[in-house]
């Protein structure tokens, strides 16, 4: 059994394995006084180039360190630290463990040297007895979700990028090395792939955005597309900034807040719809821009999420990145690639590259339309004026 799961949530247990209290899942903002903590006390650059990223309020140890101040009862029991989908293998076969790509999410990790970092966990005073051995994901561990399912749609080595439209926004590209930005606007982990690394932006609101935007308008989703395709692009200056739960990449700004901008009494429902689709693909751009200036060099984008079912909004996206996008036969990436990594430790495949090889065929392919270089330019200002707003 292969297993994908969700980043950053933590799982505390006791001594006889018991669970201590309810898991704290990735979207939680709760930590923000934490994650301020931990640079503190690690210091910034010095995080980044342990960890590859900087504390965000969804990582890990900011959730531990939310616990020891505000429920110190649950944190002076806790000997055992798990991620989501390690508590389900604890489950299945008593035995704790970690993937490095999983671990790369906790900031406890010491990224490049695929190890637990001693010198974050003295730091922050965390017990580094309580986190499980980490292995790579072909020995069966496991990856985390975006590794998987960038696997699954075969990115697998540095080339193709992984352009996922979920609820959150992704793009994704394997690294020829080691690198990381000493920015931290893009996340640095562990891949799925041994010995190897990846870098991702991840924007909070992409096919999240499309989700409220069609609760407010109503209408299905693909009557909405016919009638945003009736407007040409850039839908006559009208704007949309999608950072509608704050925003990580490549602004890591939990107060950041959603705009239309350029609204006239032209502007109709489909016109809205249009400028939230172009809103998130100039968002997915400015991840691009950075994964090229940190080393990676994507020919080509493999679409994944629920918004890859929008054909218009896949034009959209390739328009905007100037980058052909691929759709693979497989739509169930994170989990298509937990069965590849399973299948390698099982002696189906060769390696993770073999896997990838034999098993993910793409079945399109979509080339870039229009010219959106303007409109991008355009986009970019929203963020800084929006913030002077507040």
């Amino acid at each position: 059994i292969g297993f994908s799961g969700q980043m950053h949530g933590l799982v505390v247990l006791d001594g006889d394995g018991k669970v201590l209290r309810p898991a704290i899942l990735w979207n939680d903002q709760r930590t923000v006084r934490e994650a301020a903590e931990i640079e503190e006390r690690v210091g910034l650059a010095r995080l980044i180039e342990l960890t590859g990223n900087r504390a965000l309020t969804g990582f890990t140890a900011p959730k531990l360190l939310w616990l020891r101040r505000n429920e110190p009862d649950v944190y002076a029991r806790i000997r055992h630290v798990l991620l989501p989908k390690d508590y389900v293998r604890y489950r299945l076969t008593g035995e704790r463990a970690i993937d490095a790509a999983d671990a790369s999410g906790t900031l406890l990790f010491d990224v490049r040297r695929r190890a637990w970092s001693e010198e974050v966990c003295a730091a922050l005073e965390i017990p580094p007895e309580w986190l499980p051995p980490a292995h790579e994901s072909t020995e069966v561990a496991g990856a985390g979700d975006q590794a998987a399912a960038a696997l699954g749609v075969g990115v697998a080595h540095a080339g193709p990028a992984s352009v996922v439209l979920g609820t959150s926004g992704v793009v994704f590209a394997a690294l020829p090395a080691y690198a990381h930005d000493e920015l931290a606007r893009l996340h640095v982990f562990c891949h799925a792939v041994p010995n190897t690394w990846h870098a991702m932006g991840v924007m909070l609101s992409a096919a999240g955005s499309a989700s409220w935007l069609r609760s407010v308008l109503g209408g299905e989703p693909a009557e909405l597309d016919a009638e945003a395709a009736a407007w040409q692009p850039g839908a006559e200056g009208l704007l949309f900034a999608p950072y509608l739960a704050g925003e990580r990449t490549p602004h890591p700004d939990p107060d950041a807040r959603g705009a239309f901008v350029g609204l006239t009494a032209r502007h109709d429902r489909g016109a809205l719809w249009r400028a939230m689709l172009e809103g998130v693909a100039f968002g997915l751009r400015d991840s691009l821009e950075l994964l090229r200036e940190l080393g990676a060099d994507p020919q080509v984008g493999r679409a994944s999420g629920g918004g890859a079912r929008s054909e218009l909004w896949l034009l959209i996206v390739a328009s905007a990145l100037r980058l052909p996008l691929e759709l693979t036969e497989s739509e169930e990436g994170s989990a298509f690639g937990a069965a590849l990594l399973a299948g390698v430790r099982a002696g189906a495949f060769a390696d993770a590259e073999d896997a990838v090889a034999r098993c993910v065929r793409v079945r399109r392919r979509i080339e870039p339309e229009w010219d959106y270089e303007e409109g991008y330019a355009r986009f970019r200002h929203l963020y800084p004026t929006l913030k002077e707003l507040r």
